[in-house]
């Protein structure tokens, strides 16, 4: 079994056989099974997130480049394009319609939107998995593409619940790597969610709110990322004090999972679905 056999790719898009949708579904549910530690709710959001709730995230002032809008085209479009019949190859920007939509580029967003206005008397705990989708530069293979899935575990609380959560489960992250034979290297990464010049900046600095685990020096396959309560603020999520709630989460790449895995255990699928079956 080689990569033909497993998977096509274009231009960041990739097309997976059955093989190695078996294997990635095997490599998900792993990461499902680590939520129920948590007793994390498993949760299914919209594929398609509105701009003036990325607008409040500032998704706009951190994250921009990465962008993609979704929208219709306009009446003129649709009656030129049905009455012509013509081959089209590049939609023009003249025939969209304005965009109130965004394809979502990570996975929790959502679930700090769906508590928005919340009060919480205890922690909570959330999993959700999603297509998710960057405009990069270049791609390449599994290691960058347009489209990928994103599983993550999120937990909001206070301040002591959120921390005790993300060291926890970077140990059980570890422990999983080891158990399929992948190796990571673990690296401290910063967070565009602060002001590079303000208060939460230097504090990031002082304590790390992002680390990620890197395959072959090149590939984060997994983070663990501590937002402070830039979100319970922003979505108003509180304690019953008043306070704006903390929140963490740990997201996992399922390509560059599977990736990390081919590129270290081989093509074999036997040997492959035995590792993540034992793991």
């Amino acid at each position: 079994m080689d990569n033909q056999s497993l998977y096509s790719i274009t231009n960041g898009l990739a097309t997976f056989g059955p093989e190695t949708v078996l294997l990635l579904d095997k490599l998900d549910a792993l990461f499902l099974k680590l939520s129920e530690d948590v007793k994390a709710e498993n949760m299914v959001f919209p594929p398609l997130m509105k701009v003036n709730d990325l607008s409040s995230l500032d998704y706009f002032v951190n994250f921009p480049h990465l962008g993609l809008a979704v929208s219709g085209l306009t009446d003129e479009a649709c009656s030129c394009l049905t009455s012509h019949k013509e081959q089209v190859d590049t939609v023009r920007q003249i025939h969209i319609r304005d965009s109130g939509h965004m394809l979502p580029s990570a996975a929790c967003y959502n679930v700090y939107l769906y508590l928005r206005n919340e009060t919480l008397t205890q922690a909570r705990y959330y999993t959700t998995i999603a297509r998710c989708y960057r405009n990069e530069s270049e791609y390449n293979a599994l290691e960058r593409l347009w489209s990928f899935q994103m599983r993550e575990i999120v937990c909001v609380g206070s301040m002591e619940e959120v921390q005790h959560f993300l060291s926890t489960y970077k140990e059980k992250v570890i422990a999983l790597a080891e158990r399929i034979g992948i190796v990571f290297e673990i690296e401290v990464a910063t967070d565009p969610f602060y002001d590079s010049q303000g208060t939460k900046a230097l504090i990031q600095k002082l304590q790390p709110v992002k680390e990620e685990f890197v395959f072959e020096q090149t590939v984060s396959a997994a983070s663990i990322n501590f937002h402070r309560n830039f979100f319970g603020d922003r979505c108003n999520i509180n304690n019953v004090q008043g306070e704006a709630l903390f929140s963490g989460c740990v997201a996992f790449g399922l390509e560059r999972w599977l990736h990390a895995l081919l590129k270290t255990n081989g093509h074999d699928l036997k040997t492959l679905l035995r590792k993540l079956d034992n793991a």
